[in-house]
């Protein structure tokens, strides 16, 4: 499959996929694994949204896949104005109506063939970058730096490879780059879904010239932050 089948079809997924996507995040039907499991998944949830607010706040920030608000939420509470670009509609709505912030502005947008229309102090992901094609990751994050102004930061969330982090029904994933999802209502689609290990996706990043520090909340997610020229990780 080429990359702009399974993209189109990813598209279609998170599109079809709105009503239902915060179910994942919050442990809800296919994805409820029991008490102790939400436990300590919210508790490494935790663990990023405290390094997110110590890392990003009082900025103009650029939110990349922005989803249904989940994330954007927070950062409209702690920074100046928030531009969130998402290619589902259906998500986007979702979002304003979860975050009904004027300061966060929107815009419906494809991220591969997307430009920044200005520079700003601050761009974040959650749960995007594994969904960016291998041969795709240098042009991304050509673009992330195109979108940043001198001294501006990144801060971006990821899912580590843990099966339990899927729903109960789901294929069991593994490091092919692409997984098979499936809808509540029994729809399947394949999309793209790289999983990275912390200390090898900082080494990639250094590799593109980022001072980048990025870690493990334990079991299922990876978070990471960076900036370019003399930008000191771990400032502000």
């Amino acid at each position: 499959m080429n990359d702009e089948t399974i993209l189109s079809d990813q598209v279609a997924y998170y599109r079809a996929r709105a009503g239902e996507y915060d179910e994942w995040f919050l442990r809800e039907g296919r994805y409820d694994r029991g008490a102790e499991h939400r436990a300590q998944w919210f508790g490494e949830i935790a663990t990023i949204r405290r390094a997110l607010a110590a890392t990003i706040h009082d900025r103009n920030v650029l939110e990349l896949a922005c989803g249904t608000g989940l994330w954007t939420e927070q950062l409209a509470k702690q920074n100046r104005s928030v531009v969130a670009v998402d290619a589902s509609p259906e998500v986007i709505a979702i979002n304003e109506n979860r975050v009904r912030a004027d300061h966060v502005r929107y815009e419906v947008a494809d991220l591969f063939s997307w430009s920044p229309r200005a520079r700003v102090e601050a761009v974040f992901f959650a749960f995007w970058l594994s969904h960016v094609p291998a041969g795709r990751f240098d042009g991304f994050w050509a673009t992330v730096q195109s979108a940043l102004e001198p001294g501006g930061k990144v801060f971006f969330v990821d899912s580590l490879l843990e099966q339990s982090s899927t729903a109960t029904d789901h294929t069991a994933i593994d490091d092919s780059g692409v997984v098979r999802r499936k809808l509540n209502d029994g729809r399947e689609f394949d999309i793209v879904k790289v999983f990275y290990q912390p200390e090898t996706l900082e080494d990639r990043l250094t590799g593109l010239g980022w001072h980048a520090r990025v870690r493990s909340t334990g079991k299922f997610f990876l978070f990471g932050e960076c900036g370019r020229g003399e930008t000191a990780i771990g400032q502000d």
